[in-house]
């Protein structure tokens, strides 16, 4: 029994020792969990976090790196095990399942008026959950084309720019005409198709997902949805313009390609000029342009990157005051040099060192204006919906395994049966 209680005494002092603060002891010490994994990121998320510390003697904050890879599943368990940290880096896809099983604060009243003024509303609708704001975004990304400057200058062809971008028919006859003799237009990695897909689809009126008058979504697959798929397979299963072996490959995978003369132009996230501007052969000339237009023009869809806290977290407050700190303009826009990033804020868009042409930087941040939340932003059952269904679904469209109408019945017939689970 002696030792039973000795046992018990020593966790209930563990349990006062972790996050301390409220009760006099000692200064609170917050656990911030970060998803950075460029070096130049990574350096500018710890240096940030360096600052707060040394300026805030009462509130200690503790940098926690995560990983992409497995955030959602390693979050799940953090919070059911009630291990989960104080503010967590995410992104605004992944927090739906996470706002709605009551895992993440509302910070509808914990954030200061100077940051909610400074992120344009339709930034805010991508974590707002109901009446809730459960996630702060702060950096997002287009998806661009990186094309080879070189070879697009002596093919002759119309080079695109913001004003004047290529239609979805454009794109695919100009990939045609740059194909052949072992080379190709373009290398569509798509080992993770849906996002691209979704995203993509916003600039022909692509909507996938129909919200009805009860709240409840359902998802129809309608022509305006077919555009970006169906040009995708034509270029690899008709045109031949797009490489076959490259739809199962992550965007890193095709750079020694395109490097190598192989592949025209490559669809990516905008981030990727990073790893391009370091690993490009000398001498090599790339160059950033939009990714094409449809009836809605250059509309995309984005997943910003988010902070948000935890429900449980005991220090809602601090964790709001760090998260402010941490996203003033000036702190955003060292974020998003350091991701290679756009910020969602207006005044650190508006920093001199995101508008020039060095890197495409300047193509990028035209392109602001016309990203709008992705459209499976805020559907329950979304990410089980991508890995089971939609995934498999358009890797086997493109690969030409099957066929439009097959991928319409898997989209629609067994995705709303996952979604319905979720609904009921």
């Amino acid at each position: 029994m002696r030792a039973r209680w000795i046992v018990v005494l020593m966790l209930l002092l563990a349990g006062c020792t972790h996050g301390t603060g409220g009760s006099g002891t000692g200064p609170v010490t917050l656990r911030f969990q970060s998803l950075a994994w460029q070096e130049e990121s990574v350096e500018a998320n710890k240096a940030l976090v360096k600052e707060w510390n040394a300026t805030h003697a009462g509130v200690k904050v503790e940098y926690v790196q995560g990983s992409w890879d497995s955030v959602h599943d390693q979050l799940l368990t953090s919070f059911e095990g009630g291990e989960a940290p104080d503010i967590i880096h995410d992104a605004s896809d992944d927090l739906a399942d996470f706002a709605y099983g009551g895992y993440l604060a509302d910070l509808s009243d914990l954030l200061p008026h100077r940051l909610k003024s400074a992120i344009p509303q339709h930034s805010w609708d991508t974590t707002t959950f109901g009446d809730g704001v459960y996630g702060v975004p702060f950096l997002q990304e287009p998806r661009v084309l990186i094309v080879n400057a070189t070879w697009l200058k002596e093919s002759g062809v119309r080079v695109p720019t913001v004003e004047h971008p290529w239609s979805w028919a454009e794109f695919r006859q100009i990939t045609a005409r740059l194909s052949g003799a072992g080379r190709y237009g373009v290398a569509w990695p798509l080992k993770e198709p849906v996002s691209a897909t979704l995203n993509l689809s916003l600039s022909a009126g692509g909507q996938l997902f129909h919200r009805d008058a009860d709240g409840k979504v359902t998802i129809r697959f309608e022509q305006a949805d077919e555009t970006v798929p169906r040009t995708i397979h034509d270029q690899a299963n008709t045109d031949r313009s797009a490489s076959p072996t490259t739809l199962g490959s992550g965007g890193s995978d095709t750079l020694p390609g395109f490097f190598g003369g192989k592949y025209a132009m490559v669809p990516l996230g905008f981030s990727y000029r990073q790893q391009i501007a370091q690993q490009a052969p000398k001498g090599f000339r790339w160059q950033v342009l939009p990714a094409p237009a449809g009836a809605d023009g250059l509309t995309q869809g984005v997943s910003p990157q988010t902070l948000s806290v935890a429900a449980d977290s005991p220090h809602k407050k601090e964790a709001a005051a760090f998260i402010d700190f941490l996203l003033r303009p000036e702190n955003m826009v060292r974020l998003a040099l350091g991701d290679w990033m756009l910020p969602t804020g207006t005044q650190a868009l508006a920093d001199p060192a995101l508008h020039t042409a060095k890197d495409g930087w300047a193509t990028g941040t035209a392109l602001a204006p016309h990203l709008r939340p992705a459209p499976a932003q805020s559907v329950r059952g979304y990410p089980e919906w991508k890995d089971k269904v939609a995934t498999p679904a358009l890797q086997e469209y493109y690969s030409g395994a099957i066929g439009l109408g097959e991928l319409r019945k898997r989209l629609e017939d067994d995705g709303n049966l996952v979604l319905a689970r979720y609904q009921r």
